[in-house]
């Protein structure tokens, strides 16, 4: 399995890889305003990257449930410094995490290789970016807005809706003109789901692959681990993550994004020697 990004090829035949967060906002979830100065930003994004980090994801707008928008400009006031200083620096590759294509293309431009796109290329103009840029992308899967997503979300059957959403979306993308090697999916856990729909996804995350195309799942930090374990501060979703790391690459994820990287990419690499 080969994902293609703008800086070159990816085998993730034998070897799943850890996208480090990268939060450059006032109001995210877990982390939002510690690494909102440029050089603390930066910091992390080293440090993540000495701990195992094969991707670093820069976001500049909160997608958490209920979050405001931000604009174009505000975000690539917040992104477009870090993306600059670290993509020479950090010896990986680096993502910008936006449904902006404006802001996608000035990350490109500036060193980043992969779009993480949390509406999934719905955009016309993101798939134009993307076909334009070379770029790898990730089409994630979200029901309704960050406003909106979390307000009694509904499906007939989640698994089989997302596998559609992903199938017509490369579609689209390959019919755009973007390189099938290009496309990632991720089915969204938490966005626009409860947490029946997110353990549905995950107990079935290997029904969701198209075309043999990379699975990547984020799962750090996020509420329905506090809900499930019976404890709703965020020190305690940190095991439950480091395990769901393990679990994840087991049923065949490839991209497993994480805010505390070292623990889990040591989970990762463990459980791919017991896989062999």
């Amino acid at each position: 399995m080969i994902w293609r990004t703008k800086n070159g090829e990816l085998d993730l035949s034998r070897r799943a890889l850890v996208m480090g967060i990268l939060n450059v906002t006032l109001d995210s979830f877990s982390d939002g305003g510690k690494f909102a100065s440029p050089g603390s930003a930066v910091a992390h994004a080293l440090a993540m990257r000495e701990e195992g980090a094969d991707i670093i994801d820069v976001g500049g707008e909160s997608t958490r449930p209920g979050a405001e928008p931000v604009s174009a400009q505000e975000e690539m006031r917040r992104v477009l410094p870090v993306i600059e200083a670290i993509a020479p620096e950090v010896r990986c590759e680096v993502s910008i995490d936006t449904y902006k294509p404006e802001v996608a293309r000035a990350a490109i431009e500036r060193g980043a290789s992969i779009i993480n796109d949390v509406t999934g290329l719905r955009d016309p103009q993101m798939l134009e970016v993307a076909r334009e840029t070379g770029a790898g992308v990730i089409a994630m899967h979200m029901q309704g807005t960050p406003q909106t997503m979390q307000r009694a979300p509904h499906y007939n059957d989640v698994v089989a809706e997302i596998g559609e959403f992903f199938r017509h979306t490369f579609q689209r993308a390959v019919t755009c003109g973007i390189a099938p090697m290009n496309i990632a999916f991720d089915p969204g856990i938490g966005f626009g789901k409860t947490i029946e729909h997110n353990l549905a996804l995950l107990k079935n995350l290997a029904a969701l692959r198209v075309k043999n195309r990379p699975l990547v799942v984020g799962v750090s930090r996020k509420s329905f681990i506090g809900k499930i374990v019976g404890d709703m501060e965020m020190s305690a979703r940190f095991w439950p993550t480091v395990a769901l790391t393990s679990y994840l690459r087991e049923c065949g994820a490839n991209v497993i994004r994480v805010h505390d990287v070292k623990p889990n990419a040591e989970a990762l690499r463990m459980t791919e020697a017991i896989l062999g």
